[in-house]
């Protein structure tokens, strides 16, 4: 058992990951007749996601305002997340290579749009799938990146439970209405605008490490209308994976649900205010597919209560030392989320009839495989961001805070949380 602040976090992001691989082991273990017997009652896939984005809601603001700097929040997440993750369409694609799996036809027919999707991660909200199936929630993650940073560019970081109701709103009142693929609705549109958001994404990474004031100003802008992408073209095709603009803006409501919990807990807002906004998070991420088309009440219901109840459990356990294999798993949990599917691949290819020994091997290769890809490529990678960070602080000067850190952030750095494990 770990005793940390913070590690309640890690623990719950191991525990997240780890449904989320066995959602998808499921057909294989059980049949995919009793999978799917489980899935009309309760989508564990959907519950293991939802964790993800309340605990990242959670811990970006965090990640932000230790330091109050733009430009380390940017070098963090960049060789926080883009080692791991190239590493994974690497293998994806060596997978497709070898004949042991087929990448998805969009990949194949859309392959200007479909290489620029992946340089943005932003392929799931233009309508195509990623090498790698579990790619489309990197989306959203860099869609609240882009926002949250916008936010805190105009000082208005601390608006979460607006956000979040806003948003929840938004979905109960007009999400019947949000045009499903308004940005990108044919194959032109989809290759012009993964371009502009290349464009977008490097200008505002540019702006963010030169730490120019007046430029920052300018790319948050951007970086707030980036909620566009998933209210007007949240199901561009029928590949994308939010099922309606609806769904894909309800994701961004959880994610800034997380973050009014930072934010409550840290005396920054009101709780009346907060419980509203996460009462109205927590309805609208029941209902919202019943209020569209009368279906699936009681399963997102479901999936939403036991979401809520899980992470209260956490953050009121906080305090008491947590599970030392779930805050491993913790620490490894984005390899694990990346690789597990190319993992499952081998497994079946390998032992093909025997759902027991594939399950052995998944589970057993999973950790094995992200274990050394913690060890060799994302911890080399966050010491190349710190060198980096250095070079920039060098070349262009110490960025200058943007927030009064003495009286924000302050949270000790500890477990994947920490200066050289921190949170996707």
């Amino acid at each position: 058992m770990i005793r940390n602040r913070l590690t309640w976090l890690d623990a719950l992001r191991g525990y997240a990951a780890a449904v989320v691989a066995l959602f998808h082991l499921s057909p294989v273990l059980i049949g995919q007749d009793r999978h799917m017997a489980v899935f009309r009652h309760f989508d564990l896939g959907r519950y293991g996601v939802l964790l993800f984005f309340l605990v990242s809601g959670y811990v970006i603001p965090m990640s932000l305002e230790r330091h109050g700097s733009l430009r380390r929040f940017w070098v963090g997440r960049v060789f926080r997340i883009y080692p791991a993750y190239l590493l994974a369409v690497g293998i994806g694609l060596l997978l497709a290579a070898c004949g042991w799996q087929r990448l998805h036809a969009t990949v194949h027919d859309e392959t200007v749009a479909s290489a620029l999707g992946h340089a943005t991660m932003l392929t799931d909200l233009l309508g195509l799938r990623g090498v790698v199936r579990p790619f489309w929630t990197l989306s959203y993650e860099m869609v609240f990146y882009l926002i949250v940073a916008g936010l805190f560019a105009w000082r208005r970081h601390r608006d979460s439970a607006w956000w979040a109701a806003g948003l929840a709103l938004i979905v109960l009142v007009l999400g019947g209405y949000l045009p499903a693929g308004l940005l990108t609705g044919g194959f032109h549109q989809r290759r012009i605008a993964a371009g502009l958001l290349v464009l977008v994404l490097a200008g505002s990474l540019l702006a963010y490490l030169r730490g120019r004031r007046s430029s920052v100003v300018i790319v948050g802008v951007a970086g707030v209308a980036m909620v566009l992408l998933p209210l007007l073209n949240g199901q561009p095709t029928k590949w994308a994976s939010a099922g309606s603009s609806s769904g894909a803006v309800l994701l961004l409501a959880v994610m800034f649900a997380g973050t009014v919990v930072y934010r409550v807990q840290h005396g920054q807002i009101g709780r009346p205010g907060a419980a509203a906004a996460l009462t109205l998070v927590l309805v609208t991420t029941g209902i919202d597919q019943w209020l569209r088309d009368g279906t699936s009440l009681l399963r997102n219901g479901t999936v939403a209560a036991a979401v809520a109840t899980t992470f209260a459990i956490a953050f009121l356990l906080r305090n008491r030392a947590a599970p030392s294999f779930l805050t491993w798993l913790g620490v490894v949990s984005f390899p694990v989320y990346l690789l597990h599917m190319p993992v499952l691949v081998v497994a079946s290819r390998l032992l093909p009839g025997h759902p027991a020994a594939i399950g052995g091997v998944f589970v057993a290769g999973t950790l094995v495989v992200a274990w050394t890809a913690h060890h060799l490529v994302e911890r080399p990678g966050q010491a190349l961001g710190r060198r980096v960070q250095r070079h920039l602080d060098t070349r262009f000067g110490p960025d200058t805070p943007m927030i009064d850190t003495t009286t924000e952030g302050g949270i000790p750095r500890t477990g994947s949380f920490g200066m050289q494990r921190e949170s996707v």
